[in-house]
């Protein structure tokens, strides 16, 4: 008898869009959220993953270090990264004081990854200089790293001092995110891990020698070179034909905030559910087909189930989860 393959980092993705959203099916959706990742906790998954979008009309969650703080009461083990936070909107006192609270509240388990957005509009909504985001960036990231020294500082001009001290020592996981030469030579310059938005090898090789350049530590979070969400079904010719509305609707959100030069691991091209499927960045499996995604990916792989995707009814969510906590993981070993 064979061996039980090793399980992928299994992610569950949320950003709580709702293409008609009214404060009870946000509410609703927002507790399925919390709850979904405890479920998730309880079943051995790795990470819940978030992210931050302001000036929308669709409920894209605009609070995910609350939401994360939600996950983190419900849950023991599994890890939230946020993917991205738009840094520069932050006041950088404030959200060294929320990271490291966030910190000590789950021991450890947050991932913030840094984005500088790619949206003029949700500059604009919070009073911020669009075409100054860098050196907003850079202000916000050196003071998070000097906050979380718990020592005195300098900040604009005059000493402050951040309390309390964070869990993680030195300092809570934070990764620099995006697509730019900048966001490489900012992450090196600060001896910070780079996260690209898509697979980008070459910038990998500029981020390290630039490294080598300031004399600093670092490693890459590389994606893959095909990312795919995922949806679990029984019947996904069934389930692409009720809800696969849903998934075109972020796809085509998405798409439509990013310029030419952006580069996006789970960015689409499609404008109609057939072609939505026939690409495959968004995916309905069956159990099976999910194992085989999952065997080929690796231990060192992942897989991202995105149960809410787009609207996604929350039975629909749940049923997706279900299937894969009791088709897909018992197929693994711990």
């Amino acid at each position: 008898m064979s061996a039980l393959p090793a399980l992928p980092v299994t992610v569950v993705r949320f950003n709580l869009v709702d293409p008609a959203p009214t404060p009870a099916t946000l509410s609703a959706r927002y507790r399925a959220a919390v709850e979904m990742a405890a479920f998730a906790d309880d079943r051995g998954l790795t990470m819940v993953q978030t992210e931050e979008h302001h000036a929308t009309t669709n409920g894209w969650i605009p609070s995910p270090l609350t939401f994360a703080g939600a996950v983190f009461g419900a849950t023991r083990r599994i890890g939230v990264t946020v993917s991205a936070l738009i840094t520069p909107l932050h006041d950088p006192l404030r959200l060294a004081e929320d990271i490291a609270s966030l910190d000590l509240l789950s021991g450890g388990r947050l991932v913030t990854v840094a984005g500088i957005g790619y949206r003029p509009e949700e500059y604009a909504a919070h009073g911020k200089d669009w075409p100054g985001r860098g050196t907003l960036q850079d202000e916000v990231l050196e003071t998070l790293l000097s906050a979380w020294t718990g020592e005195p500082f300098t900040y604009r001009g005059r000493t402050v001092q951040v309390t309390p001290r964070p869990y993680t020592r030195p300092h809570p996981l934070l990764l620099i995110g995006g697509s730019s030469r900048a966001a490489a030579r900012r992450a090196a310059r600060l001896g910070l891990p780079l996260f690209p938005s898509a697979h980008l090898p070459e910038l990998e090789a500029y981020y390290h020698e630039r490294r080598a350049a300031f004399g600093t530590e670092g490693w890459v979070v590389q994606p893959p070179e095909r990312t795919s969400l995922l949806h679990v079904s029984e019947d996904p010719d069934r389930t692409w034909a009720e809800y696969g509305g849903h998934l075109l609707y972020e796809a085509r959100t998405y798409a439509s905030w990013q310029s030419a030069g952006i580069r996006s691991a789970v960015r689409s091209a499609a404008q109609d559910v057939e072609a939505l499927r026939a690409e495959g960045v968004y995916r309905i499996v069956t159990p099976d087909e999910c194992l085989r995604i999952a065997q080929e990916a690796g231990a060192q792989g992942s897989l991202i189930l995105h149960p809410l995707c787009g609207g996604m009814p929350v039975d629909e969510g749940w049923r997706s989860l279900h299937l894969f906590a009791e088709r897909v993981l018992p197929r693994f070993k711990d």
